[in-house]
């Protein structure tokens, strides 16, 4: 059941918006029991690699797809550092519109850019950074009649919410103590934010969590305080200087009492090889954000024992194999006779 269906009652949606679906949401929230019981915490991961075009851009993208259809509009365009222009790529496809995505040259990851492309959408490479892009596509936008769909667009961020009132649901009945969530332009801990905030106004949960966000030290405006010009990590997903989102996100954390905090590109890159190996899920750079925070704070001894915390593990590993296998061995090669093979099992090889 996509987002639309499931949490209809909760959206701005009316009889006349169209029943976009690609079975979005209903993602897994994976516990974490071996990280942590490192970290001291009841650990979770909502896997939203597991959404139909591989990240959590599709929750909010099905809703603002929806509305512009609404609205008589009939292309889309976003910047993207390349999850935005795969999800917007893949519900143009669905329903049958033309689709333009401006990506920034030469910083998207393989796997995001041969999606877009594979979807069908006309892929533009902008010789700048992404804030550059979503300059452009802003203009755009307003001249040509194209529904932006970046995180500007304020249904994007309304459909983002149903990520919260999951885990809620998942948690039965709650939330969790700490939200953990990387931030790159911004929108989806605001979004997360908003979502806890209105079932706790329904009376579906008791309490809030703190919001707790996480920036790669090479692109950290909301820990720094201050724009950065040429933003540098290699978790591409957040690889922005200047988040359109800033202000809600700052309202976010300040009013559930969390923080900011950066990580550095190894710290993102271990949690990555962790999260792999000992909660058995492969999420790519920018999801692991957050756990690498988690093992800071901890290391710190500002993680408080025993308390439930949900990561958002906001896109699939396979978005961006390269950057995998530039940490990890190569395959053991053997012959075609069993004793290689039985060598190699006895750890002989």
């Amino acid at each position: 059941m996509g987002v639309l269906k499931r949490y209809g009652e909760l959206l701005p949606i009316t009889p006349s918006t169209p029943q976009v679906n690609l079975e979005e949401g209903s993602t897994p929230l994976i516990p974490l029991p071996r990280i942590g019981d490192r970290l001291g915490v009841k650990l979770y991961g909502k896997f939203e690699g597991c959404n139909p075009s591989g990240s959590f851009k599709d929750r909010g993208m099905v809703l603002a797809v929806a509305k512009a259809l609404e609205e008589g509009r009939r292309a889309l365009i976003c910047a993207s550092t390349g999850n935005t222009s795969a999800s917007v790529a893949a519900y143009a496809a669905s329903v049958g519109i033309p689709c333009y995505v401006l990506l920034p040259a030469g910083k998207v990851a393989m796997g995001k850019l041969a999606q877009a492309l594979m979807y069908g959408a006309t892929v533009i490479a902008v010789r700048g950074n992404f804030d550059r892009a979503l300059e452009l596509a802003r203009r755009g936008a307003e001249e040509s009649g194209c529904a932006m769909v970046n995180s500007v667009n304020p249904y994007r961020l309304i459909g983002q919410r149903s990520g919260a009132w999951e885990v809620c649901e998942a948690l039965g009945g709650r939330a969790p103590d700490w939200h953990a969530i990387p931030v790159g332009n911004a929108g989806n801990i605001s979004a997360y934010w908003a979502g806890y905030s209105e079932y706790h106004k329904l009376g579906k949960i008791p309490a809030l969590p703190r919001m707790m966000g996480f920036q790669a030290e090479g692109a950290a405006p909301l820990v720094t305080g201050r724009p950065c010009p040429e933003p540098e990590t290699v978790a591409t997903a957040i690889r922005i200087g200047n988040p359109v989102s800033a202000h809600l996100a700052r309202a976010a954390v300040q009013e559930s009492g969390g923080e900011f905090n950066a990580v550095s590109d190894e710290e993102i890159l271990s949690a990555q090889r962790l999260l792999a190996s000992e909660g058995g899920v492969f999420a790519e750079p920018a999801s692991c954000a957050p756990l690498a925070g988690l093992v800071k704070l901890k290391g710190q001894g500002r993680l408080p024992e025993g308390i439930t915390v949900t990561m958002v593990l906001t896109g699939n590993g396979l978005k961006d194999p390269d950057t995998a296998m530039g940490q990890v061995g190569r395959p053991i090669e053997i012959g075609d006779s069993p004793e290689e093979l039985l060598k190699v099992l006895a750890g002989r090889s």
